[in-house]
């Protein structure tokens, strides 16, 4: 489970973000690409944007579900 005080500071404020699990397989970007984001440099994902619509929640919902490592959370800061 993603543990929101282990979260990357690159993360966008909001409910869903990335936190210090992450192992880069980019699972997440391939699956909500308009809202997660890689790290080329330090090797790791974060979120680029909030879902604002439906769809967009479903995405993102897929993504955290698709996690090997359990490293996207939705519990985060409300915007």
């Amino acid at each position: 489970m993603a543990d929101k005080n282990q979260k990357y500071d690159e993360n966008v404020r909001g409910r869903y973000y990335v936190d210090r699990e992450c192992i880069a397989c980019d699972a997440c970007v391939l699956t909500a690409p308009d809202h997660f984001g890689m790290d080329e440099n330090d090797g790791h994902a974060f979120v680029v944007k909030q879902p604002q619509s439906q769809e967009e929640e479903d995405m993102c919902r897929e993504a955290m579900e698709g996690c090997p490592v359990e490293a996207i959370g939705n519990d985060g800061e409300s915007d």
